[in-house]
C-alpha cells in the first residue's frame, strides 16, 4: 500500500508545465538513491528506472553469481555485489560469473522508509517548482504580461497566468480607476519578483512608465525596431503622462509616428490606461526649448533659467497662465519632472495686451526658413520672444551673422510698430 501511494505521489508531478522532464527525472532518482544509500549503504549496484509517461519508479538491484565457497567465507563477499550460485538459481538458471538483475520491491524498505522518500519526493519537486517560476518571472522584469483575475481583495488583485501561477496587483500599481472582477483580463508590467519564504512573489504594475513604454513598443513599429527611441517617461497614472520621443533619422518624424494617422496608434494606450492624456514631445538637448515643449499646450513668452539651482521661470501671458499649469496641476508638475526643473510660473506683466504676439512661422516670406528654425532651436518661436533678447544675445546663442539679426529684427519690429 505505501508504494502504491508513493508512485501515486510521483503521478501527481508527472505533468508539471515549469519543469522540464530531464530535471523532474533526475530529482526523482536522486530521491531514491538516497532512500538507496540509507538502507544498503551504496548505490552503486542499483539500476532506476524512471518512468514519466506511466508515473512509475522500477529499482533494479545488479549483483554477479559466484560460487558458494565464495559467498561463505570470502571476506571480499560484498551481498550487494554479488549473490550466491544457489541464491541465483532460485531465481533463475544462472551460471557462476554472470550478471543477476532482481527487480527491488517498494514494500521491502518499510513503511516508514517509503512515506520519508514520499515526503522528500513532493519537497523537493515543489522547491524547484517555486524556483523555476521565481528564474521565469525574474527574466520577465520589465515585460508585459496578460493574466486572469482569479480574486479581488482591498488592498490588492491575485491574478492568475496561463500556466497557473499567481501573480499580484496592488493597489498602489493599479490606475486610479481601474476596477476588475473575477475573470477579467488585465495587462500590467512586471516590476518586481523575489522570493518570500522560500515563494516566489511577483508583483505586476499598470501605474509604471516601463508599462506604457512597452505599450508604445507594441503599437508603433518605429520604436521596436528601434528608428524612434524613448528617451524619458513620466506618468500621473489615470490623468496625464508625458513621452519625449527622439529619432535618429531625419526622415521620421517621432511625434506623429508615435501619434499614429488621426490618433490611431496612441488610442488603443489611451483606453489601455484608462483614457490617460497623453502628450507626446520631441526631445531636445536644449533645456529652453524642452520646457516650452513640456508645457504645450501653453505658449510660454519668456523663460529665465538657473543652472546652478535647475530652476526655470516661465513667463506667459494671463490666458496661458491655467493650460500651462494644467488640471490638477498636472501639467507643470509633470513638465518639471520630464525636463528635470523646477519650473516657477508668472504672469508677464510687460505684454501688450492689445498687441498679440506673432508666431515666426508668418514672417517665413521675409526671413529664410533656416533662420527661423535656427531661432526656434534657443527657444525663440514667437516675434516678440526674438525681440526680447539683446542683439548681441541672439548673436551668441544661434551663431547667425549680426548683420542678419539686425535684418530680423527689423523686419519682426514693423510689425508692432504703430
Amino acid at each position: 500500500m505505501e508504494g502504491v501511494n508513493l508512485i501515486e505521489s510521483f503521478s501527481e508531478f508527472k505533468d508539471i508545465k515549469n519543469i522540464d522532464r530531464a530535471t523532474l527525472m533526475s530529482i526523482i532518482e536522486d530521491v531514491f538513491r538516497s532512500m538507496l544509500i540509507k538502507r544498503y549503504g551504496s548505490d552503486k549496484n542499483f539500476d532506476i528506472i524512471v518512468n514519466p509517461d506511466k508515473g512509475d519508479v522500477e529499482i533494479y538491484k545488479n549483483r554477479k553469481v559466484v560460487d558458494d565457497e565464495f559467498a561463505e567465507d570470502s571476506f571480499d563477499y560484498d551481498e550487494n555485489k554479488h549473490i550466491s550460485f544457489t541464491a541465483a538459481q532460485k531465481i533463475d538458471d544462472f551460471e557462476i560469473g554472470e550478471d543477476v538483475s532482481e527487480k527491488v520491491k517498494l514494500e521491502d524498505f518499510g513503511r516508514r522508509a517509503v512515506l520519508s522518500v514520499r515526503q522528500n519526493l513532493v519537497q523537493k519537486i515543489l522547491e524547484l517548482e517555486k524556483s523555476e517560476i521565481y528564474n521565469k518571472y525574474k527574466e520577465k522584469v520589465g515585460d508585459v504580461v496578460t493574466a486572469e483575475v482569479y480574486q479581488v481583495w482591498k488592498k490588492e488583485i491575485m491574478l492568475i497566468d496561463d500556466e497557473g501561477n499567481e501573480l499580484l496587483l496592488p493597489k498602489t500599481e493599479q490606475i486610479p480607476s481601474d476596477f476588475f472582477k473575477k475573470g477579467d483580463t488585465v495587462k500590467a508590467v512586471v516590476s518586481k519578483v523575489e522570493m518570500k519564504n522560500g515563494t516566489p512573489s511577483i508583483i505586476v504594475s499598470r501605474t509604471s512608465p516601463v508599462f506604457l513604454e512597452r505599450l508604445f513598443e507594441t503599437e508603433v513599429p518605429e520604436i521596436f525596431d528601434g528608428l524612434i527611441t524613448i528617451k524619458k517617461i513620466v506618468r500621473e497614472p489615470g490623468e496625464r503622462a508625458k513621452v519625449a520621443v527622439e529619432s535618429y533619422d531625419d526622415r521620421i518624424d517621432p511625434v506623429g509616428a508615435c501619434v499614429g494617422m488621426k490618433g490611431s496608434r496612441i488610442h488603443g494606450i489611451v483606453r489601455e490606461l484608462k483614457n490617460e492624456n497623453i502628450d507626446v514631445i520631441n526631445f531636445t538637448n536644449n533645456s529652453n526649448l524642452l520646457i516650452q515643449r513640456s508645457l504645450s499646450p501653453a505658449k510660454i513668452t519668456t523663460i529665465k533659467i538657473d543652472e546652478e539651482s535647475k530652476r526655470a521661470e516661465v513667463f506667459l501671458k494671463p490666458d496661458q497662465i491655467s493650460l500651462a499649469i494644467g488640471k490638477g496641476g498636472f501639467n507643470i508638475k509633470l513638465a518639471g519632472k520630464l525636463t528635470g526643473y523646477e519650473i516657477d510660473v508668472f504672469r508677464d506683466t510687460d505684454i501688450d495686451i492689445e498687441t498679440e504676439d506673432v508666431d515666426l512661422e508668418e514672417f517665413s516670406d521675409e526671413i529664410e526658413g533656416q533662420i527661423i528654425d535656427e531661432l526656434k532651436a534657443i527657444g525663440c518661436d514667437t516675434a516678440k520672444a526674438v525681440l526680447e533678447l539683446s542683439q548681441e544675445e541672439l548673436v551668441r546663442r544661434t551663431g547667425l551673422d549680426e548683420e542678419i539679426i539686425r535684418s530680423v529684427r527689423e523686419v519682426l519690429s514693423a510689425e508692432f510698430e504703430e
